[in-house]
């Protein structure tokens, strides 16, 4: 078999068999086939897509190309969920203590984040003590115990597909649906999760700017999944605003503790409820989806939640008492208000433009080697068809600097005043099961 006959397939519009695939991928990774190949390859499925099984086989290889997690320790079905990113996400904070508390467990690797504010694991040491390393056995006694377990990747997880997207990222083959969806379902499906609920997002703040290509990527993604055995559900949802109204490490783990008690923003809360309830009935603890939820809601309702998060954190070596004294996250120096311009209705947030705000403050990463501020951020006062007067509060800045002349300057270019009432966009525009 030659890589040259292989991108000749591929350019000509043909579909690739599983050997052929097999064979690129794991020359690739082991470095017997060259960088200039696999960008011809890469380029050729730019331009010629893969059928659903090539997308499947190709999403195998990468898996198989490293180590896989072992999950078969543990009792009950696995659920994982992933978010294709967004601004003010902080889903994973809750989803995870409000799933397990309703007997579904939750083994749950999470990365550090680059962008506008930390990833999962950021925000989770944000609380004192908080561990988020440990070994697999640890990890496993966790989850059966407590149903829940939250830690940082390790391993040597599909390194075809790091090593692909490194050379994806120069040859301007990023933004390809079969190589977005096999990267991303390779790594879900190397963390050992039986079933996988994904939140596909759409609008400013997301990779997938346009409903239409965030269809077609959660379509993509569910058929593989499917098509690797594993049940997977895919919810579309909306990015055109920050979700929530907390931007920041330690202030969206201050969220995620008042969404836990049903003191939450709403929007936040109810994808929450529509997210968690396809974990939940995929996880085998509801008939359907409409009692999956009403077990969510009645867990937040009598506690269940937010104690299954204290045992969490607890279990992790956290200070729980943060749970009830959130004042004991980490604290910002300063506070400013950006006030409104004028009266109206706010028509616009243009939720990567808030991002950048927050970054600026130093709630992100700019290279691996950042160091990120977990005390910083923003709170969202007002929100897309909320009514405002002259002088109202837009947004909190949480700084520990006391120039903050160019994060204003942002914000302001972020929101839009009308002198009309203006409608929020749909939360949730589908759901992709099969």
């Amino acid at each position: 078999m030659r890589m040259i006959d292989i991108i000749e397939k591929k350019r000509d519009g043909h579909s690739l068999t599983k050997e052929e695939i097999d064979f690129a991928v794991q020359g690739y990774t082991k470095g017997d086939i060259p960088d200039y190949q696999m960008s011809a390859l890469a380029m050729a499925i730019f331009y010629q897509d893969m059928t659903p099984e090539e997308r499947v086989h190709l999403t195998m290889a990468m898996v198989l190309s490293g180590d896989q997690i072992d999950l078969s320790d543990i009792d009950g079905i696995k659920v994982d969920k992933h978010s294709t990113g967004g601004v003010g996400d902080t889903t994973t904070l809750i989803l995870a203590p409000l799933v397990a508390s309703i007997g579904v467990p939750v083994a749950k690797m999470s990365g550090r984040g680059l962008g506008h504010t930390g990833g999962t694991i950021d925000k989770l040491e944000s609380i004192k003590g908080f561990q988020v390393e440990m070994d697999s056995k640890t990890f496993n006694e966790l989850v059966n115990k407590n149903k829940i377990a939250v830690v940082g990747q390790s391993g040597n997880l599909t390194p075809a597909d790091k090593k692909l997207y490194g050379l994806r990222d120069v040859t301007a083959t990023v933004d390809s649906i079969p190589l977005i969806a096999s990267s991303i379902m390779s790594k879900k499906i190397a963390s050992g999760a039986d079933a996988i609920v994904l939140d596909v997002k759409t609008g400013s703040g997301a990779f997938m700017k346009d409903l239409d290509s965030a269809k077609e990527l959660a379509k993509a993604m569910v058929q593989i999944g499917n098509g690797a055995g594993r049940k997977t559900i895919a919810v579309i949802s909306d990015m055109s605003q920050p979700l929530g109204f907390a931007i920041g490490n330690a202030l969206e783990v201050k969220e995620a503790i008042d969404t836990l008690k049903g003191k939450g923003p709403k929007d936040l809360e109810e994808l929450c409820l529509t997210l968690g309830s396809r974990m939940v009935y995929l996880g085998g603890k509801a008939e359907t989806v409409e009692e999956a939820r009403e077990k969510l809601v009645d867990a937040m309702k009598s506690g269940k939640a937010i104690e299954t998060f204290k045992t969490f954190v607890a279990a992790q070596g956290g200070d729980p008492s943060i749970i009830d004294q959130p004042e004991k996250l980490p604290t910002a120096a300063h506070t400013f208000e950006v006030e409104a311009k004028q009266d109206g209705y706010i028509s616009e947030i243009i939720a990567n433009e808030i991002g950048i705000a927050a970054s600026l403050l130093g709630a992100g990463r700019v290279t691996k080697e950042s160091q990120i501020d977990l005390a910083v951020g923003l709170v969202l006062n007002k929100k897309v068809g909320d009514q405002v007067r002259k002088g109202d509060s837009l947004v909190t800045i949480y700084s520990n600097q006391e120039d903050v002349a160019e994060v204003i300057g942002k914000i302001y270019e972020s929101y839009s005043i009308s002198s009309e009432p203006v409608d929020s966009n749909p939360l949730v525009y589908d759901v992709i099961s099969d």
